[in-house]
């Protein structure tokens, strides 16, 4: 098992390197070229920046039983049908049962979007509680895969 991180501009990098490395478990970060990153820990691998070059990336070198974690909805149906796990960066597994209303959810708020009827403010400020309830759920779903 291994972890891969969609990590352009993700806010969970540092405590996924921190576990990884509590857990001896390879971790790959993957980015574009538009993003300078660098981990103590883990592997960096930086793509040449296109529409979803990254995500490409992921599936094509995640194999089943890597965990991925990735906000991007798309991707984590893709990782799953790979038989990878995913994980949000809120701390939320990607699973066979909530894939299906999680991408309709995406469908839907982009066709309000559109409309103009949407005035969403976007998400919520990080708090200390949001690295708990990630760092947590990340060791979860670390634990209960067997092929650790």
């Amino acid at each position: 098992m291994r972890i891969l991180v969609d990590a352009d501009a993700c806010p969970v990098n540092r405590i996924v390197e921190q576990v990884a490395e509590e857990y001896h478990l390879p971790l790959i970060f993957l980015c574009d070229d538009n993003h300078v990153l660098s981990s103590r820990y883990g592997d960096v691998v930086t793509v040449p920046s296109g529409m979803d070059a990254v995500d490409f990336k992921i599936i094509e070198i995640g194999r089943k039983g890597d965990i991925v974690v990735t906000q991007d909805y798309g991707v984590a149906a893709m990782v799953l049908g790979k038989g990878m796990f995913a994980i949000h960066q809120s701390g939320r597994e990607y699973t066979e049962y909530n894939i299906d209303s999680l991408l309709m959810e995406r469908h839907m708020s982009k066709k309000a979007r559109k409309s103009g009827k949407h005035h969403g403010k976007g998400p919520s400020k990080r708090t200390a509680e949001d690295d708990l309830r990630f760092r947590e759920e990340l060791i979860r779903l670390i634990e209960k895969n067997p092929l650790v």
